[in-house]
């Protein structure tokens, strides 16, 4: 690229922009360049024996992928990053204060996501109080995994090791699909497409492991706490809709405290010991606000399409993706602007 088009590039960043930009992509070289082969950490006698043990798990979970996929294995996960911090990254999702729905930030030429991801903590908090200062609600979470996309030698990650291994197959199953089908423009049907896959995956490696079936467990009661978190959260939205255009930053603030102390988490935890959930899986110990809705409608609410879809089209599993892959050919030939809206056309017309 020419001086004077890369200058006419920056000129569209603001200074914010640049600056996150900038910060991250010195943070994802640092990180590249941090790994060490994973054959020569498994040949290190100070290495501890979980690590070693977790390391060769990977490496068989994504052997397993590529020849499942019959897909030519890359270099992806063949070397280890011990990090010094727990998390690889945080995610900072906000959203109006009058409204349950992810804020957008655009970047020129990159397109528009519903959170940014931070390698530094007290960055993500310094970027949230910027965010409250503009009157935004906002969410941070720790990450442990990400994926870019088969871009770069995504490294094995020392966060990865803070899952047991059945959710440690399922995040590795989930990454490595990212690279294999990807839909431009359309981060909530990627990450709901990999989780979908991720978990399915999990259930044919482990077919023949007693642990399945307490994974399975764990997976249901995960679907009917997030469904009553949904339903629950759309009844906040309509508290929110009665009032439109009358709602102020802070009569919002205060109906959602009123309805997380009130309404939501006695009547999940009161749902979840019903039924014998934990309170973890129930997440009713977990501070809530309009970001922390939003985020949880942004992963949670399109998680039934793909499966219905599916169901409805009667497919195998093997077939259903080569029906995915032949369909999206087909959507980027037509004028429509949302795969999801083009597969939810197909799942519940």
């Amino acid at each position: 690229m020419k001086y004077f088009q890369l200058l006419f590039l920056l000129s569209l960043l603001s200074c914010s922009q640049l600056s996150y930009l900038t910060e991250q992509g010195f943070s994802q070289f640092k990180l590249q360049w941090s790994g060490e082969d994973n054959e020569k950490i498994l040949r290190d006698p100070k290495v501890d024996k979980e690590t070693k043990r977790k390391i060769t798990l990977i490496q068989d979970y994504k052997k397993f992928f590529y020849n499942y996929f019959d897909k030519k294995e890359t270099r992806i996960y063949s070397k280890t990053s011990i990090l010094k911090q727990e998390a690889v990254s945080y995610l900072l999702i906000a959203s109006p204060r009058t409204k349950i729905e992810s804020h957008k930030f655009s970047f020129p030429f990159f397109g528009e996501f519903p959170y940014l991801g931070f390698f530094n903590k007290e960055s993500a908090l310094a970027y949230g109080e910027r965010l409250e200062k503009k009157g935004l609600s906002i969410y941070i979470r720790p990450v442990y995994a990400y994926s870019t996309l088969g871009y770069l030698e995504d490294r094995i990650l020392s966060s990865f090791f803070y899952y047991e291994d059945l959710d440690l197959a399922e995040l590795i199953f989930h990454e490595l699909f990212h690279t294999i089908f990807f839909i431009k423009n359309d981060v909530d049907l990627n990450e709901n497409l990999a989780n979908y896959f991720g978990k399915e995956l999990v259930k044919i490696y482990f077919k023949d492991d007693p642990r399945l079936e307490e994974y399975k467990k764990s997976l249901g009661h995960d679907k009917i706490v997030s469904k009553k978190i949904v339903d629950m959260i759309h009844i906040l939205e309509s508290e929110f809709a009665k009032l439109s255009t009358h709602l102020t930053d802070k009569k919002a603030d205060e109906i959602t405290e009123g309805f997380v102390h009130g309404v939501f988490l006695p009547e999940l935890r009161a749902f979840c010991d019903e039924r014998g959930i934990s309170r973890r899986v129930c997440m009713s110990e977990t501070m809530w606000n309009q970001a922390r809705f939003a985020a949880f409608l942004t992963y949670e609410e399109e998680q039934d399409l793909i499966s219905d879809l599916q169901m409805k089209l009667q497919l195998s599993f093997d077939d259903f993706y080569q029906w995915l892959v032949k369909e999206y050919k087909v959507f980027k030939k037509t004028d429509s602007d949302s795969f999801t809206e083009y597969l939810r056309e197909r799942a519940y017309k």
